[in-house]
């Protein structure tokens, strides 16, 4: 059973080289001798990792969305909502580490805060949430913030998306297709009734309602992993500020009231029951 198996490696590509796992696993050095710190950390690099091929991902479905190839694209939006499914149960780890075991450490953490993640503003970015604010933590590294400046400074997945419309032939307002893109993208009554009609008229342009589906589930898992992440701090920390100087629950909780694509909601409103 075993023989033909490689053994020797000292001069071939070992499955920890090519992972580079002596750097990857050499990352996670807590600064207390507390037990839970690793947990701490090891949840927050496992979240960074995911963030990073969630971007990956979410890159090509805005390039093939903009190259009207929606079947790619469906395929990695799919694929970022599995992703969204792992870092939402990321939390319930976390979860399961107490008041009590997080002080014992906290003041390690210094100012450094998940608010300063630029992985998770570069996926805010690429769903529309564009705050100019938001790049203030990275102005001490140039290479970051050129990456962040240039999100901000490009059409959403739901730019590109709208944009998409407007190439079907469908009549997308110009005020909303020449907006400042550094700026989020505000509700629009003629894109409400645009998307109205797609999911009226499914049979007809069933990409398009596709599309639109896929759009709501990005949204509706960010807004779960929001809302997981709120409530995780909530247990472990209560009210207090976080560690960033951020207001902590009461700032993750106003983040749950922002919505990338309103349209898409404001239509279930709308949509007219089918005639039997």
């Amino acid at each position: 059973m075993t023989q033909g198996i490689t053994t020797d490696f000292s001069r071939k590509m070992s499955y920890g080289d090519y992972l580079k796992l002596d750097q990857l696993l050499g990352a996670q050095e807590p600064l207390s001798g507390e037990h839970d710190e690793m947990l701490f950390i090891c949840i927050h690099h496992v979240q960074e990792i995911w963030l990073k091929l969630l971007n990956h991902e979410l890159e090509l479905a805005m390039r093939c969305i903009r190259e009207d190839q929606l079947r790619p694209a469906f395929k990695a939006m799919a694929r970022a909502g599995r992703i969204q499914g792992q870092l939402i149960g990321a939390w319930d780890v976390l979860a399961t580490m107490t008041p009590h075991d997080y002080l014992a450490f906290r003041d390690k953490l210094g100012s450094s805060s998940g608010f300063q993640s630029w992985q998770y503003r570069l996926l805010e970015f690429r769903l529309g949430a564009k705050d100019e604010f938001m790049l203030k933590p990275h102005a001490h590294r140039p290479d970051l913030l050129g990456v962040l400046e240039k999100a901000m400074a490009e059409p959403s997945i739901y730019d590109e998306t709208l944009r998409l419309l407007a190439r079907r032939g469908l009549p997308v307002p110009a005020e909303v297709l020449e907006r400042d893109l550094t700026k989020p993208h505000q509700e629009n009554e003629a894109v409400t009734a645009i998307w109205t009609g797609i999911y009226e008229g499914a049979e007809e342009g069933f990409d398009l309602y596709e599309l639109a589906e896929e759009l709501v589930d990005l949204e509706d898992a960010f807004q779960t992993w929001r809302f997981r992440h709120m409530r995780t701090v909530e247990r472990i920390i209560g009210y207090r500020m976080g560690t960033g100087g951020s207001a902590g629950v009461a700032y993750l909780r106003q983040a749950l009231e922002r919505r990338f694509f309103p349209e898409l909601f404001e239509a279930r409103t709308r949509i007219k029951q089918p005639s039997v």
